[in-house]
């Protein structure tokens, strides 16, 4: 069923102004942490952080792992800004609620956002524990309908029918395998197929089948919609998905999932993740965008 909530261009310049009458900070690059990478946010400097209750429209994070706030800052002398959690259908928020930061991140000035995850491995040579970089994503709740940019379109946003063909930035893909090389870290990245799937139950064995046959890598309950949204109003983007555990594919097999499980992986590899994103935005080209709101 299509939610009949619409969210009009004045609501989202609101939060948008009323952060910048908060903040000096002009951020760059946006990150949304996944489940048990909230510590991103705790690297940048000269910070100022935000209660998601207490921004104007913003919703709120209920899921264990996800903090709730919006931290702004610096970080390898750009300007960021983290999302200490992330929103979900599976929390009951409409696709406009879940999505509604980051056209707020575009309206604050923001040109590349990085979104990481917590997902479970469908290919057969992953291993609990690798990074993989998402080359291109399978949205299952956008292909049944439920789709973040249904409704009327914002063309101060974007397009009617905008491509994801290439959604997820080839250059920045390729800059993340050169550091990880450098770093030492390039046995445990891969590179894959996301697929979101609504949640909040993990696959049933047939599931799991079904999606390991589509070709599915990593399987989780986020991120495509927002990276919908981002490609929609133009902004760059660089996915990662932190692998916390095999999915289970046999009958025969008796491991079975759960929340906590993902995250302690999530803290295992908080380093690695967050020495992978740090290089990353150092040696990403940004372009100094000085007409923040006037062309939106």
């Amino acid at each position: 069923m299509h939610s009949k909530e619409h969210i009009s261009h004045d609501e989202y310049q609101k939060t948008a102004d009323w952060l910048m009458s908060q903040t000096k900070h002009r951020p760059q690059v946006a990150i949304i942490c996944g489940s048990g990478l909230g510590m991103l946010a705790d690297t940048l400097k000269c910070q100022d952080s935000f209660a998601y209750s207490d921004i104007p429209g913003f919703p709120q994070s209920t899921v264990q792992g996800h903090a709730g706030r919006l931290v702004f800052g610096e970080l390898k002398g750009k300007t960021c800004v983290c999302m200490q959690g992330r929103f979900h259908m599976y929390e009951g928020h409409s696709l406009c609620k879940t999505t509604f930061p980051i056209r707020v991140f575009k309206l604050l000035g923001v040109e590349t956002l990085i979104v990481t995850n917590a997902a479970g491995s469908l290919a057969d040579g992953f291993q609990t524990g690798d990074i993989m970089i998402i080359k291109d994503h399978i949205n299952f709740p956008g292909l049944v309908g439920l789709n973040p940019l249904c409704g009327p379109n914002d063309e101060k946003f974007g397009p009617r029918f905008p491509a994801m063909s290439g959604c997820y930035d080839k250059g920045l893909r390729c800059l993340a395998m050169e550091i990880a090389k450098e770093l030492g870290v390039a046995s445990v990245l891969q590179e894959g197929v996301y697929a979101m799937v609504g949640g909040p139950n993990f696959e049933t064995i047939a599931e799991a089948r079904l999606l390991h046959r589509l070709g599915v890598d990593a399987v989780g309950m986020s991120t495509a919609p927002e990276v919908v949204v981002a490609t929609h109003c133009g902004l760059r983007v660089f996915g990662l998905s932190l692998i916390t555990n095999k999915v289970v594919k046999s009958y025969e097999d008796t491991e079975s999932v759960n929340h906590e499980g993902v995250l302690e992986i999530g803290r295992l590899r908080s380093h690695t993740v967050q020495q992978l994103v740090t290089e990353l935005i150092d040696r990403m080209e940004i372009n100094n965008n000085d007409n923040i709101n006037k062309s939106i």
